[in-house]
């Protein structure tokens, strides 16, 4: 018969197939559950008043035009609906494929059935595949894997969520309008069980059976399997455990693929007592903490509480004094076995011949260490009894007084076993590896000391006192020769005739009296023993190295561990050397990963990849874990150093007197940190996790306090970071990295993620933690809980310093670069304020700060245009103003006849409609100023601290502007193409370098709008009254009640402008030039000598508007003869 598994066997290849896929479809479903939405929980107030109508359960499905409806009713449900989808419809794709494919699992598992009793595989029916050891383990293992699959999903994501998921993945993909689609059938698998996994839970009547009846498997499949698992020992285990108190850690595997497939055939749980009697018996005699795939464990007292039969059955099993028994032997094992493994780690002590003579020793006291640890690591989990369940408490507690428990002492005999196997397993290869030109060698000194024996009796080799004796000579001759004849190849035939020769040599030292030659004795000791070492080295059989992999299985306890990680982690910080010892019992626990990959990899899987990855990486996050302990007592010491080095030590000079040295010595003060190899990778994650709390807690600020805290708090916070980095600078050389590389990719990180985190409440599709270039799953960067409107300490920085600054309570100084109290006067602050964030968060904190106001600007200049589209531009009697108003500025290069009455009618007319406009224009501009400051700030101190960094970034953006501007002179020239990023990169680098100028940003794509330069030409003559010039100051507000700020308002107005076609500022500005043109010409006419102060107002606005936007003069002079700004500059 060909081999199941072969290639061209196709029925072993389809079989195996569906379970290489079981065991991915599972990895998938594990590495999912770690990243379901937390809004699909609806567990705050807040998810479920925002979301409550867009999310919904199963009860969709009764009448979705009901809900549909309710949606269109409200067009903000509607958007809110839209950005749930942009967000989450990639995670809901990757789960609803997961989903399907389980439903496609069963479905495939079906037809396979159906084709083997159809016939299809020649020669083939369920029953020969049952007879095949690989089938029949791959036929079991397909039933169980789908049991396990349904477990699974329904432990780690809840059946509400599941619904929620599966309604929002119908409702936003294409999946509803084709034809193939399953979702209905996916939905029928898939819908709440009414299951829950939190502590205290009810469990659900007909909980799992019923779940498993949802799609119905062949019930003779079904009774067939459990019939194999019931009596045969499908994976051969039993040869590996041979006593029979190991049986029931023997079929370990085989009785959690049993208790899986029972729930598909209920009715032997419940009542038919005879096969759960023998069910418990052979399986579960001395047990029922199991472990059914991967560590997860189920307690069959619970599990097996509403069948009756079952019941029963474990009742034997659960007798106190058989509970008592059980737990006390394994007690009196771990204390009988600690000495022993103690004496067989001993340095030196596991030499080759002695594991050679010893093998079967050594191998009973691994299994029962193997037993002993899994036993009581499984009979006293937390994790496998429910708290609330009192005979489970009553159990539990028995369990850990007879078997006089105690975590730490169970560890210790994990970690020597662990050690133990691993010193083994490696000698083992080794011995392994040598085996043939070991015994060769052996056989060739055996031979050759024969062959000289011979020519002693020869009488031609002078030894003394042997006399010539031609039978010995021959003798001797033939057993040389039938040693060199032996053969590696036919190991049994050699072994028995090796003993043969042993016998032989003894019996010739006997009967020939040549005891009395010592040399001819040594001779024939030498080869007696080269001959045993023959046998000891033929009995080195890979079947040991197997064995040990069975027995050394660890994969049940690849949840339970964790418990373990607070003893491991005091037993590195009391003794880091611990960490070797570690390292065996990791690599036992990475064991487990052959489990689900076996298959996997016989079936060739593309899938392998990705699940080993996955268990792998959950193996390495763990070991990631324990070992944090590191960089933790690292950091502990670092504190003590930050300390020190903040308040005690004072910063050394850099020019020092030779008699002052010792005074900066401060010899009391150092402290000496033990070097240690620590890993870069903890240390980053300790650094990441305490800085990104100091930010946290350290930029909280009061908005009702009288002063502001922002310049005490940032001192502070300098200093903190100061302190952090020095130290950090200082224990660099102890553990050989690199300090000041890790300093800044990590405090990057921590400021790039929480600006980009703040950025997210103005974005529709925001950036989840899974898709953030900046987060990371080994150093991950915390997130707080937000204390105010701000998600984070950089959304709160920037909203103390707009709370400062803002245009209704202060007055700016554009010449002082200073903000002042519009009240009593006082200085609030100036540009000191972004050296002093730059001396804090860095470079990065400033860029961020930067990135921030800009997405505040897009919202500003977004509602604004909102408001000036939806309600200036809807209210008729304004819009008629605004008619009326073009028709009296038309043609604009003339004069307004009688200026003042037209233009205060004009303006009185639409007095209310300023103060949201002047509110957003302000603010606008106010931010605009921060840029500004922010943009020096980066660029002083990139020339100052990279001046070549500045320069050629300088030169290539001017050589880039140069190019561009040809091209579009001549199109032939080169200009960089669409998938080039050379712009967008030197963008980012030039606003890093703060050489940029923001006013010039084109912040928001906008439509053309009616009356547009003339509403903002109103809106400025409406300003002008309230401003006045004066001589030191500039254009200052009149009244501190009616507050306007001028250098906001030119900024904002001039922002606004930049948003849209440049005709329309064209036309503003001859609007202004008109206005100044009539006023003048009216005041000459009326014999008015001074220059009324709009007109001043409005030539200081033209002044402003060149200044900031570095245009040529002409561009104002267009619109206003030069003798007006000559007599404005002898006002001024």
């Amino acid at each position: 018969m060909v081999d199941f598994l072969a290639e061209n066997n196709l029925c072993g290849q389809a079989v195996l197939r569906i379970v290489s896929r079981g065991n991915a479809i599972i990895a998938e479903l594990l590495r999912l559950s770690e990243f379901i939405p937390a809004v699909f929980r609806l567990k705050d107030k807040s998810d479920q008043q925002k979301y409550g109508d867009i999310i919904s359960d199963f009860s969709y499905f009764k009448g979705p035009e009901y809900y549909e409806s309710k949606l269109e009713a409200k067009p903000e449900l509607q958007d809110l609906d839209e950005e749930f989808r942009e967000n989450n419809i990639e995670i809901l794709s990757r789960f609803y494929l997961a989903f399907e494919s389980v439903h496609k699992y069963t479905v495939d598992l079906i037809r396979y059935l159906d084709d083997l009793h159809e016939g299809v595989y020649i020669q083939q029916t369920l029953e020969t595949v049952l007879l095949n050891e690989d089938g029949k383990q791959l036929l079991c293992e397909a039933l169980y894997l789908y049991g396990v699959m349904l477990l699974v999903i329904d432990q780690k994501i809840e059946g509400e969520v599941r619904e929620r998921m599966l309604v929002s993945y119908y409702r936003y993909s294409a999946a509803r309008s084709s034809a193939d689609s399953n979702l209905d059938d996916i939905c029928k698998l898939l819908r709440s069980t009414g299951y829950s996994s939190q502590a205290g839970a009810k469990r659900p009547a007909n909980y799992p059976e019923s779940y498993f009846q949802r799609v119905p498997i062949s019930p003779t499949f079904v009774s067939m399997v459990i019939g194999r698992l019931r009596s045969d020992d499908i994976y051969n285990q039993v040869s590996a455990y041979p006593l029979p108190e190991h049986r029931s850690t023997a079929l370990a595997n085989q009785a959690a693929m049993l208790y899986v497939c029972l729930y598909f055939t209920p009715s032997i749980l419940h009542t038919q007592q005879a096969k759960m009697r023998e069910i418990v018996d052979k399986y579960f005699p001395d047990n029922w903490v199991i472990s059914i795939y991967m560590g997860i464990t189920v307690n069959l007292v619970e599990a097996w509480e509403p069948y009756k039969a079952a019941k029963i059955a474990l009742n034997y099993t659960l007798d106190t004094a058989n509970i008592r028994e059980q737990a006390s032997r394994y007690s009196a094992s771990v204390d009988s076995l600690r000495p022993q493994i103690h004496q067989l780690l001993k340095e030196g002590f596991l030499r080759e011949e002695i594991v050679l003579d010893n093998i079967p020793k050594l191998l009973n006291c691994l299994r029962d260490c193997n037993v002993a640890i899994r036993w009581l690591m499984l009979h006293t989990a937390e994790s496998a009894y429910d708290p609330n369940n009192k005979r489970l408490r009553q159990i539990k507690d028995q369990v850990i007084a007879d078997s006089k428990y105690n975590p730490k002492i169970l560890f210790q005999l994990l970690l020597d076993t662990a050690q133990f196997e691993f010193t083994l397993k490696e000698m083992f290869k080794q011995m392994l590896s040598e085996k043939q030109p070991k015994w060769e060698s052996y056989r060739t000194e055996g031979s050759e000391r024969m062959t000289e024996l011979a020519e002693v009796f020869s009488g031609v080799k002078p030894l003394t006192r042997v006399e010539k004796n031609e039978n010995l000579q021959a003798w001797f001759r033939e057993i040389s020769k039938q040693i060199q004849s032996l053969n590696y190849e036919d190991s049994t035939a050699a072994g028995r005739k090796t003993v043969q020769l042993i016998q032989a040599l003894v019996e010739v030292q006997e009967f020939h009296q040549l005891e009395s030659n010592l040399q001819v004795c040594q001779f024939l000791a030498d080869t007696r023993k080269f001959l045993h070492q023959m046998i000891r080295t033929i009995n080195i059989k890979e079947e040991v190295l197997i064995t040990m992999q069975i027995v050394g299985d660890l994969s049940y306890a690849w949840q339970i561990i964790d418990s373990f990680t607070s003893i491991m982690q005091e037993s590195i910080r009391v003794n880091p050397s611990m960490v070797t010892k570690l390292r065996a019992t990791f690599l036992k626990l990475a064991s487990a990963l052959d489990l689900p990959l076996l298959r996997i990899n016989q079936a060739n899987s593309p899938d392998l990849l990705s699940v080993s990855q996955f268990y792998s990486g959950e193996l390495v996050a763990y070991v990631r874990k324990v070992l944090q302990i590191i960089p933790e007592s690292m950091f502990t010491s670092l504190a003590k150093i930050i300390k020190l080095q903040i308040h005690d030590i004072m910063e050394v000079p850099t020019r020092l007197d030779k008699d002052k040295l010792k005074d900066f010595a401060q010899l009391g003060a150092r402290y000496e940190v033990d070097p240690k190899q620590l890993l870069e990778d903890g240390i980053r994650k300790e650094l990441v996790r305490r800085v990104a709390y100091a930010l946290h807690k350290g930029l909280i600020f009061n908005p009702k306090a009288k002063t502001s805290e922002l310049m005490p708090k940032l001192k502070e916070m300098a200093a903190t970071m100061d302190g952090f980095y020095r130290s950090f600078e200082y224990i660099q050389d102890y553990v050989s990295i690199y300090g000041l590389k890790i300093w800044q990719e990590e405090v990057s990180r921590i400021i790039n993620y929480n600006v980009e985190q703040e950025c997210n409440s103005f974005l529709r599709t925001k950036i989840q933690d899974w898709q953030s270039v900046y987060q990371s799953t080994h150093i991950p960067i915390p997130k707080f809980p937000s204390v105010d409107e701000s998600a984070t300490f950089i959304g709160r920085l920037c909203r103390e310093i707009l709370r400062i600054t803002d245009p209704k309570v202060t007055c700016y100084i554009d010449q002082l670069n200073t903000w002042y109290d519009l009240k009593n006067h006082q200085e609030v602050t100036n540009n000191r304020l972004f050296s002093e964030i730059q001396d804090t968060l860095g470079t990065f904190g400033l860029n961020g700060l930067d990135r921030l106001l800009c997405f505040m600007i897009v919202k500003e200049l977004q509602n604004f245009l909102n408001v000036l589209q939806k309600t200036i531009l809807r209210d008729k009697a304004v819009v008629d103003v605004f008619k009326a108003m073009l028709s009296a500025v038309n043609p604009v290069k003339g004069i307004v006849g009688n200026a003042s009455k037209v233009y205060a009618s004009a303006v009185a007319k639409t007095q209310k409609i300023w103060g949201p406009y002047l509110e957003s224009i302000m603010k606008v501009g106010q931010m605009q100023i921060l840029r500004q400051q922010i943009a020096n700030q980066l660029n002083y101190s990139c020339r100052f601290d990279s001046k070549h960094l500045a320069a050629a970034l300088e030169n290539l953006n001017k050589s880039l502007l140069a190019d561009i501007e040809a091209h579009y002179q001549d199109p032939s020239l080169p200009y960089p193409k669409e998938d080039n990023n050379l712009l967008y990169e030197i963008t980012a680098s030039l606003e890093a370098a703060g050489i940029h100028n923001p006013l010039n940003k084109i912040y928001i794509t906008t439509k053309r709008l009616p009356y547009f330069p003339i509403v903002n030409f109103l809106f400025v003559i409406t300003q002008l009254p309230k401003v006045q010039y004066s001589k030191n100051q500039g254009m200052t507000c009149r009244k501190a009640t009616d507050p306007v700020d001028w250098p906001p308002l030119v900024m904002g107005l001039l922002t606004l402008l930049k948003q849209f076609h440049s005709r329309y500022t064209e036309q503003f500005l001859a609007l202004i030039g008109q206005f100044i043109r009539s006023v003048m010409e009216q005041c000459t006419s009326q014999k008015i000598p001074d220059m009324p102060s709009d007109v001043v107002g409005a030539l200081m606005f033209l002044e402003d508007y060149v200044r900031y936007t570095k245009l040529p003069r002409k561009v104002a002079e267009a619109h206003v003869p030069s003798f007006i700004f000559d007599e404005f500059r002898t006002v001024l």
